[in-house]
């Protein structure tokens, strides 16, 4: 059903614009590149990238986002989303099976016929049921014509004894509750890629959480330009902007903003290198610029005394701290920020009430991961990580023999996804990140961790539900099928009441099951 309904999100047609002339075509037919019109409360067809226009778009069926998100040019746009109030033009990008709904419904086929290692206790029981029923229902019969009834009374016995015993209830028991549970994950935006991810999530005892573009909104601003001598504070942001343009780093980009925003023209650069986890050397003006951290200063032999002091203020401050040396002199410190997500705080908080530690890996130094950590109540930093530490982190706190959920969307974040017992990636992330995870979050939104575990903790208590009254009915079912009550004088089962009770065992176990589907997470 969770399925079907994804199905039914696609619109069927779709409207391009050719020569400037609307046409009205199969949506399945759209071509990457197509030019897309889409107006007030029409479905968006494709994904897309925005090229005119501006409105709202409802994306709740698809990320689980209850409010409508602006989009202008430039914008992306996922396909299957509702178009609100404004006219738009877009160019299609994702289309057919590259489409993000098509994407997520096969992660929720696979994820559906996926087995929980629940499930194979179940399956190793009813591999040996049918063996052992038909052994018991020939003793029993047996054993009461021996005892001097008749032929019909032992047939009876053997019959009651092979129609009450039910492996359907013990085989139905997960994969009809890994079905309804990652459909409802899907609903609310978690997909979830299979029974493993979706039995283990539960048992998370660390999450770690990647601080840029996880915890904090990954769009850094500059606060605060230190100089020092004769340099003025608009020279430094010059330099150091030019300098960044060969770089893809978000505090970079952040200088480049500041700089085009105050009105600095940027030169242009030679020789950029990039100088992992420490920084950047780049070639401007025919001088050599060189940005980063206290640990490339060191390495370059500059000195930063007289700037240390406002580094370490600022550190405190939670903010990031750039220093920034021409030539053969340090001139300066840009310190830059990044804004926490709105829910940032409150997630971390639910964490903590479900007894969850809390870590935060980051690249940043010391003082201001600490400084972070602090106002978040984070229970552990791991600072100044290397992109390719990230992973080895992870490992260390497994080592310690915690269950670690790994929380990140960059591609640096892939192989400590990999590494986690549940690698857990935010939609918005890369391509890469995403393909690691064992879970990916449709909605930019750290609640839906919350979710996640809500929903795997709801779904392997239904699971057990399910096993307990399996295994109930056939322990109860069989003894009295075989005449138990009969041999302390009680009723004899007929093989008419065995098969009904038999098809209720189903029965009760799969409405259990589409129980789940009445789920709605404790905290959104």
């Amino acid at each position: 059903q969770a399925i079907e309904k994804l199905v039914d999100l696609a619109p069927k047609q779709a409207r391009i614009v050719v020569d400037g002339k609307e046409v009205e075509v199969e949506s399945g037919s759209l071509t990457p590149g197509d030019i897309v019109r889409v107006k007030p409360g029409e479905k968006i067809p494709s994904d897309g990238v925005v090229i005119t226009g501006q409105t709202t778009i409802d994306e709740s069926m698809l990320t689980g986002e209850s409010f409508p998100v602006s989009k202008s040019e430039g914008d992306e746009i996922i396909g299957a989303s509702i178009n609100n109030n404004g006219s738009i033009d877009y160019r299609t990008t994702r289309v057919g099976a590259d489409s993000t709904l098509s994407q997520i419904i096969q992660l929720v086929e696979e994820a559906q016929g996926s087995k929980a290692p629940i499930s194979r206790m179940a399956d190793k029981i009813t591999k040996y049921f049918v063996p052992i029923v038909i052994v018991l229902a020939v003793l029993a019969s047996l054993a009461w014509f021996i005892a001097g009834y008749n032929f019909i009374f032992s047939l009876s016995i053997l019959i009651t004894t092979l129609v009450i015993a039910c492996p359907c209830a013990l085989g139905l028991a997960t994969p009809t509750a890994i079905m309804v549970g990652t459909g409802k994950g899907a609903e609310h935006g978690v997909l979830i890629k299979g029974g493993a991810a979706l039995e283990q999530t539960h048992n998370i005892e660390t999450v770690v959480f990647d601080k840029t573009g996880t915890l904090t909104e990954g769009q850094p601003v500059v606060t605060d330009i230190i100089t020092a001598g004769d340099w003025s504070e608009e020279s430094v942001l010059q330099f150091a902007a030019s300098a960044e343009q060969g770089s893809e780093h978000p505090l970079g980009e952040a200088m480049i903003r500041d700089a085009e925003e105050k009105g600095i023209n940027l030169w242009p650069i030679q020789n950029f290198e990039a100088i992992p986890g420490h920084g950047i050397a780049v070639q401007v003006e025919n001088r050599t610029i060189y940005i980063g951290n206290r640990k490339l200063m060191d390495d370059q032999s500059f000195n930063v005394k007289t700037l240390a002091v406002d580094s370490d203020r600022l550190a405190d401050e939670g903010k990031t701290p750039m220093y920034v040396a021409i030539d053969d002199q340090a001139v300066g410190i840009i310190a830059v920020a990044d804004t926490l997500k709105e829910n940032t705080q409150r997630a971390i908080d639910e964490l903590h009430a479900l007894g969850i530690e809390i870590v935060m890996m980051t690249g940043d130094n010391k003082r201001t991961a600490e400084a972070i950590a602090s106002q978040l109540g984070i229970d552990q930093v791991f600072s100044e990580v290397l992109p390719e530490d990230k992973s080895k982190n992870v490992e260390k706190l497994q080592e310690e023999g915690k269950v670690v959920a790994m929380v990140g969307d960059g591609i640096n974040d892939a192989p400590a996804l990999a590494q986690a017992d549940i690698g857990i990636a935010m939609g918005a992330g890369t391509d890469v990140a995403i393909e690691s995870a064992d879970i990916v979050l449709m909605r930019d939104d750290i609640l839906s961790v919350l979710t996640a575990i809500d929903l795997s903790s709801s779904t392997i208590r239904n699971i057990k539900q399910n096993l307990f009254w399996a295994f109930a009915y056939n322990v109860l079912g069989i003894p009295i099928a075989m005449g138990l009550l009969f041999l302390f004088g009680g009723p004899l089962m007929s093989p008419m009441f065995a098969a009904v009770a038999m098809s209720l065992s189903s029965v009760t176990v799969l409405t259990n099951a589409l129980r789940l589907r009445s789920f709605e997470p404790k905290v959104s």
